[in-house]
């Protein structure tokens, strides 16, 4: 018999009354009655209440005893009085009535409670993180993590993929985010990267006459972090197809996806077939390409409107004839709203770096009117066109803003949220998934004044390979796709681009040569040119799967050992300094900038 326990600490039910049990587990709250000491004895699966009487032997040394210390307790269960049942115990009808008892590792004061679910600030979190995660809900949220985790794996060998795991050290991409770099001692002056992601080795086992791959990879990006995206390393569900078109990875990440979700939560999938949108689409209606489709607000196009000689709004007038655009966002029946609802969402956008968000009501007396701080500046006829324009009605609101429209469409999306949540018309009883489609294959880059690869670079371009119009290559679309679910996007996909001599075409638009290819990408181009089959695949994020499945808005509330804001490891106290030798060994010499 295990000298420890006999049973955990969730197992223990009416059946088991009268039985001598021994149990182990850490001391999660203490409550003194005087004569009484009842304890709460918690392990990985569950809690049990324990009790002790102050003429048993084992009183006083308990109550010395400090909370998140080990104990092993012997004792017999007995059913608990009537009225002190806990129901939402598994153990919840009985209790241990201690005879023996023994501490087998005491714990010092703690520096953030377990017992409870307060609030601390994170970096005292992340620092104690073996003792945050003792905590019911994180424990719960890694537990939920392992569990995905299992149930993917499972899935994807039922839908006829196997598993295989691609090196960890490999070359740097030029394409992509930073690369984590490693040095090689036995080559000196060179360095490995961690993988961005294995999208080269996925491909590579395409051409290797694999049929269907999948890995839950992990992947190392030097980026800074968000709430939805970890500073260092996350990991995937990587997966590749071979002789597929892009319908056929929707047919399967669509079948996983609503089995994961319906497996793991008991909200509802608001579109089992999930909908396509093209991302010019996307761009036009939700003003970002990760739209999330509870909210029913609808971003419109109104430049127009201002051309008309009966608007007298002059501020937009000019600004559109110099090249601006303006678009709107209207509220449906929200006539009642008080002056502070609509002066509130003006001073967020004017937070957030915008201008502020013009608005009026419209109403209807004798005629049609706008009531509101610019509703003198429309007559009656502009009203009508606008509210055909945006399938408002009398009662209904209208937000209007103006700009360019790259820097419009960012204000907008998040204040079609904004707006949503206030007015409290997100379903969140829901998950609504999506599909963005159709994706520019290159866009110019303001900063760098060049066209570059919007999406993935190995993808493959839509229509007729032998009339691919190369002169207008912002016109090309690629056959790349993303998934969102609630406005957060899990992954990015493609077909990918099988041809090595298009790949060179394509390539030289964004700037490289075919002696830049073929040195950055030998692997690739060398096996592609023996053969390979038209494949595809995505790779959706796991830690962001796993976040909506947990109702959480931060990924490091379901990472084991996240790292904070900076990069750092503040339990490991990683990154840290390496001695001398290790850098000898490595051929590196450190220039250690001095401080101002």
């Amino acid at each position: 018999m295990n000298k420890y326990r006999t049973h955990n600490c969730a197992e223990l039910k009416e059946q088991d009354i009268d039985k001598n049990v021994t149990l182990s587990g850490w001391l999660h709250r203490k409550r003194d009655h005087g004569n009484l000491l009842f304890i709460d004895l918690r392990d990985h699966y569950g809690l049990t209440q324990c009790v002790v009487e102050n003429n048993n032997k084992f009183f006083s040394f308990l109550e010395k005893v400090r909370p998140e210390s080990i104990i092993k307790v012997s004792g017999k269960v007995v059913k608990r009085q009537k009225g002190t049942e806990n129901l939402e115990l598994i153990t919840g009808k009985v209790e241990v009535k201690i005879k023996s008892a023994e501490v087998l590792s005491t714990a010092k004061e703690l520096p953030i409670p377990v017992f409870g679910e307060q609030d601390y600030p994170e970096d005292i979190r992340l620092k104690y993180r073996f003792l945050d995660l003792r905590r019911d809900e994180m424990h719960k949220n890694i537990i939920l993590r392992s569990k995905v985790i299992s149930y993917i794996r499972s899935e994807m060998i039922k839908l006829g993929f196997l598993e295989y795991q691609t090196p960890i050290l490999t070359s740097s991409s030029p394409e992509g985010a930073r690369d984590f770099l490693v040095p090689s001692r036995l080559n000196p002056g060179k360095f490995y990267a961690l993988p961005q992601a294995p999208q080269q080795f996925k491909q590579l086992i395409m051409v290797s006459g694999f049929d269907k791959y999948f890995q839950i990879a992990p992947c190392f990006r030097d980026e800074d972090a968000r709430a939805d995206r970890s500073p260092g390393e996350f990991y995937q569900l990587d997966l590749e197809m071979s002789f597929v078109e892009q319908k056929d990875i929707f047919e399967v990440v669509e079948k996983l996806m609503v089995s994961l979700f319906k497996k793991f939560s008991s909200k509802n999938i608001l579109n089992e077939i999930f909908p396509k949108i093209t991302f010019k689409d996307s761009i036009e209606k939700y003003g970002t390409d990760k739209p999330d489709l509870r909210n029913p607000l609808i971003i419109q196009n109104i430049t127009k409107i201002f051309e008309r000689d009966d608007v007298t709004f002059d501020i937009f007038k000019k600004l559109v004839k110099s090249g601006s655009i303006v678009k709107a966002i209207t509220t449906k029946n929200t006539k009642d709203k008080p002056r502070s609802f609509f002066d509130n969402i003006d001073k967020w956008a004017k937070d957030q770096g915008a201008s502020g968000l013009a608005y009026f009501t419209i109403e209807q007396d004798k005629s049609l009117k706008a009531k509101g701080p610019i509703g003198k500046f429309f007559s009656e006829d502009s009203l009508k066109e606008l509210m055909n324009i945006c399938k408002a009605s009398v009662g209904d609101s209208i937000f209007l803003a103006c700009g360019i429209e790259n820097d419009l469409n960012k204000i907008l999306s998040i204040a079609r949220n904004k707006i949503a949540e206030d007015l409290k018309i997100i379903d969140e009883s829901k998950f609504a998934f999506c599909w963005i489609i159709d994706y520019p294959m290159f866009e110019y880059d303001q900063k760098s004044q060049k066209i570059v690869f919007s999406h993935n670079p190995f993808s493959m371009p839509q229509g007729d390979l032998t009339k691919l119009n190369f002169s207008k290559p912002l016109e090309i679309k690629a056959f790349q796709y993303d998934i969102v679910c609630n406005g957060v996007e899990l992954s990015s996909g493609a077909i990918r681009n099988h041809i090595p001599e298009l790949m060179y075409k394509l390539f030289s638009i964004a700037g490289y040569d075919k002696k830049e290819v073929n040195d950055k990408f030998s692997g690739m181009i060398n096996a592609l040119s023996y053969g390979a089959p038209p494949h595809g695949g995505i790779a959706p994020g796991i830690d962001r799967i796993v976040m909506l499945l947990a109702n959480k808005k931060n990924i490091r509330e379901v990472t084991l050992f996240p790292m904070n804001q900076n990069a750092q490891d503040l339990m490991m106290q990683a990154p840290s300094e390496v001695n001398q030798n290790q850098l000898k060994e490595l051929n590196i010499k450190v220039d250690y900038k001095k401080k101002n």
